[in-house]
């Protein structure tokens, strides 16, 4: 049995919503941000995007290290370039999350790092869980208010929107 199976086929309709928020990102405010202490549309855009990308070395590995340099922000510069991302690591986090693992290996600790700073160390799937996909869902919450506050329709998340009926 895989035990990761039930959490692919979870990224896979989480990340169907988020790919039509993404959809909606108007490429013209990328620059756009509501607050100067927040992020710019184009870089939480950006993050929702490349989310699921950390699934793969929370499954593969034993520690993500920033300080590695593996993980570089990815910086979209046109709007279309958010879905082509986000299909690219949601199909390579779903992969590494259908490989076979034994159950043992899902609650050893998985360390996330930045360099010999430990940010956290939680088990496996914990990491799988919290860092990757709740992380994931909680910046397409707020990729949504970025999308009212621009006056861009909001589609339907888990229910209707103001905007969208289901």
């Amino acid at each position: 049995m895989n035990y990761l199976e039930p959490t692919a086929k979870e990224l896979e309709r989480e990340a169907a919503t988020a790919r039509r928020l993404l959809e909606r990102v108007p490429e013209e405010s990328l620059g756009w941000k509501p607050h100067e202490k927040s992020m710019t549309l184009g870089r939480l855009a950006g993050h929702i995007a490349e989310l699921p990308s950390l699934i793969v070395p929370a499954v593969t590995q034993d520690e993500l290290n920033f300080a590695s340099g593996a993980y570089v922000p990815f910086a979209p510069t046109k709007s279309a370039e958010l879905v082509e991302k986000l299909d690219q690591t949601v199909a390579a986090a779903v992969e590494a999350l259908k490989q076979p693992i034994d159950e043992e290996n899902l609650f050893k600790p998985w360390r996330l790092s930045n360099g010999e700073h430990v940010i956290f160390e939680i088990p496996r799937l914990a990491a799988i869980r919290s860092f990757a996909i709740n992380h994931f869902i909680h910046h397409r919450g707020q990729l949504s208010v970025y999308l009212r506050l621009l006056d861009v329709p909001v589609p339907s998340i888990y229910g209707p929107s103001a905007d969208e009926q289901m």
